[in-house]
């Protein structure tokens, strides 16, 4: 039932990004466990409400690109997809290889090229899009991905289209070592998308949630599932830590998109309410629900404010 002003969104994204999962349970760094941060996640999914429609990660699956890795990841996310009634969509990550990529997340073997695939949900077009380079860190794209690229676009999707890429196309003041390692030749790719019906840019590789526009569409990036960036390091290039870890809900609307951060680390509740109170407030008319939740007097609210506040 709409409580506000906007109805319930046609399209729910939940964008993770970064899992970099090890065989046989290994550690990043002999430090961070990445099936921890990957279970966090998953079980974090579950309590959205509403349930997303589509679970997309945007690269970096696999820190080693290990086989049984790749495995791994499938043997977690897929029962939780279909327990959710979601689909799963996969993008390339420069630390991801393309045969391993192929091979076990979709059976396909011996494709070593690029790894570009489309997904359509009820209506939404998903593109992943491989930016990775065989051998290096940094993201580039082929003429022959651009052009693939401007002909999946040149027809319309009936509500939109969304880009799943690994390397963010904007600037990164908060983490300039990305530089080096950014997406080669961004005006190439910033004419293919022109005038198309992309309507929103998923990403990922810095480790930390940020957002930007590209060729006036607009970009978030998820953080990580394992370890994070530090955006204000002390005395530091570069500096990964073991916390901060959360992922994306994207909201598609008609005419707009809405992006949340969902930690993954759990948290002391101190203050809110029971899932119950949803019913009661859908029993009482809109004058009603205005004078419980804003009149800051209201019972709704002294209970609210509870027993440790001050007078």
């Amino acid at each position: 039932m709409q409580l506000g002003q906007y109805p319930s969104p046609r399209h729910v994204v939940a964008h993770l990004s970064d899992p970099h999962l090890l065989a046989a349970g290994g550690l990043q760094y002999g430090a961070v466990d990445p099936e921890r941060g990957l279970l966090l996640a998953l079980e974090r999914l579950r309590h959205l409400d509403p349930a997303p429609q589509v679970l997309l990660f945007t690269g970096d699956l696999a820190d080693k690109a290990q086989p049984a890795a790749y495995v791994r990841l499938r043997e977690l996310v897929e029962p939780v997809a279909a327990d959710l009634g979601a689909q799963v969509v996969w993008t390339m990550g420069n630390h991801d290889e393309r045969a391993a990529y192929a091979a076990n997340l979709y059976g396909e073997h011996g494709h070593d090229g690029p790894q570009d695939r489309v997904l359509e949900v009820d209506g939404l077009r998903v593109v992943a899009l491989d930016t990775s380079v065989p051998g290096y860190h940094h993201g580039e794209l082929e003429p022959a991905q651009l052009a693939w690229l401007a002909d999946v676009l040149a027809t319309p999707a009936p509500h939109g289209t969304v880009l799943a890429m690994h390397h963010p196309p904007i600037p990164v003041p908060m983490l300039r070592a990305a530089e080096v390692i950014e997406l080669e030749d961004q005006a190439a790719l910033a004419a293919v998308l022109a005038g198309t019906d992309v309507r929103v840019i998923l990403a990922g590789h810095l480790h930390i949630s940020t957002y930007s526009t590209f060729a006036g569409i607009p970009v978030s990036v998820a953080s990580a599932s394992c370890y994070t960036s530090d955006p204000a390091p002390v005395e530091r290039f570069v500096s990964g830590v073991d916390g901060h870890q959360a992922f994306t809900v994207a909201h598609l609307y008609a005419d707009r998109v809405v992006h949340t951060i969902v930690p993954l680390a759990p948290a002391p509740e101190v203050t809110g309410f029971p899932a119950d109170v949803v019913a009661q407030l859908e029993a009482l008319t809109p004058a009603e629900r205005r004078e419980l939740l804003s009149r800051k007097n209201s019972d709704f609210n002294i209970d609210l404010e509870g027993p440790f506040d001050d007078e």
